[in-house]
């Protein structure tokens, strides 16, 4: 199959593709995410930003050009940004999905692994950190800091220096940084969970009364609390400590619920369930989704159920896995994600995430179900099939 032809330079009229446009539109998209969780944005600004965003990566992001060709879209036929063609995760293996080049990229993040080889990792080239640390510290701060305190943060990760690549590592050493305390600190090296330092400082942190974040993924905490249970340990910790979470729930290689996994938290840490957050972020987004749980409890408010939290910069729709068609509220399906701070590589990511969308109070949300599998996914091999063919 011939390629559709670039148009690469070829400005849309109503949107001259300049430098100084960039940085215009730069400001405007930073500008929103940092008034985001004030609610002083109209409500048809996001349409005209998304819209602004998706021409300025038509003509700037040749790969992704190439398949909106394909799909029959240039930058001035489409008039909402559920139109905006999404870009297939499995893309992000295939090519550099960034304006002007991978050599403007200010970091380079990388998928934690497939198997098909570390050679076929999904890259995300991102060429203005400071956007997608807008994004991380608002949302972080807003859903596992409601309270706008500061605390010791305890990282069950690897520092930066071991994990370079890593978006997870990027943002987890941004909170230490920006949100927490100085004797915040990594309880992981290239050898694995330093469990002794770790149970000292938990130890510590009890005596003193003084309230602590503990951040990681699912795994870690499984690796965690099999090592308390071996050495017949338990903390309660101090009132107001909490848990943020990412990633599966597994224990030696089988999946477990997390309503258990979390019972398990609190058994052997003390810590209130209300105060552990799941976090669910991708290598292909800038920015990330929260539990609700701890931020509306902050507000004197008790959620009826977990449900992630859409954050006023993005928007998210569940889609079908066959059609890719957008559902109503409350049907399965796979989820697709329109992100303004992801402003110099794509916007419109399409997952194999299953969700279903829900309501969080003032805002939208939705629920991760799980990871679609096999023949439920034809809508999505279809769009992978339709990037390979334009590359």
């Amino acid at each position: 199959m011939s390629r559709p032809r670039l148009q690469s330079g070829i400005a849309d009229p109503e949107f001259p593709v300049t430098m100084k446009s960039r940085d215009e539109l730069r400001a405007a998209v930073l500008g929103y995410i940092e008034r985001g969780y004030t609610r002083s944005t109209q409500p048809d600004e996001f349409e005209a930003l998304a819209l602004s965003v998706f021409r300025y990566q038509f003509a700037r992001n040749e790969p992704y050009q190439r398949f909106c060709q394909m799909r029959g879209v240039s930058a001035g036929s489409i008039s909402s940004w559920n139109e905006v063609p999404a870009v297939p995760t499995a893309a992000f293996k295939e090519a550099a999905l960034i304006c002007d080049g991978p050599e403007s990229a200010e970091a380079v993040f990388r998928t934690s692994g497939t198997t098909q080889g570390a050679e076929r990792k999904g890259i995300h080239y991102v060429r203005d950190l400071s956007l997608y640390r807008a994004a991380a510290v608002l949302n972080f701060r807003a859903h596992v800091l409601p309270e706008a305190v500061s605390l010791r943060m305890l990282i069950l990760g690897p520092p930066p220096e071991l994990a370079a690549d890593s978006s997870l590592t990027w943002m987890l050493e941004l909170v230490r940084r920006e949100l927490g305390t100085d004797e915040s600190a990594y309880y992981v090296d290239e050898k694995g969970l330093r469990a002794d330092e770790l149970l000292t400082t938990l130890a510590q942190c009890e005596a003193r009364a003084a309230p602590a974040c503990l951040l990681g993924t699912a795994a870690a905490f499984v690796h965690l609390l099999d090592e308390l249970e071996r050495r017949r340990r338990s903390f309660s910790m101090p009132a107001g400590s909490r848990i943020m979470e990412t990633g599966g729930f597994k224990n030696h290689g089988s999946e477990i619920e997390r309503e258990e996994f979390y019972q398990a938290l609190v058994k052997g840490l003390g810590v209130s369930p209300f105060y552990c957050v799941a976090e669910y972020g991708m290598t292909e987004m800038c920015s990330q989704f929260y539990d609700n749980v701890l931020r509306e409890r902050a507000r004197g408010r008790s959620p009826a159920h977990r449900v992630k939290v859409v954050p006023p910069w993005v928007r998210t729709r569940v889609v079908d896995a066959e059609t890719l068609e957008p559902l109503p509220p409350g049907e399965l399906g796979v989820l697709r994600h329109f992100d303004l701070a992801n402003l110099d590589s794509v916007s419109a990511i399409q997952t194999d995430d299953l969700g279903i969308e829900g309501e969080v109070a003032g805002g939208g949300g939705f629920e991760i179900v799980g990871r679609a599998t096999g023949a439920g996914l034809r809508g999505c091999s279809l769009a992978i099939d339709e990037w390979l063919a334009t590359q």
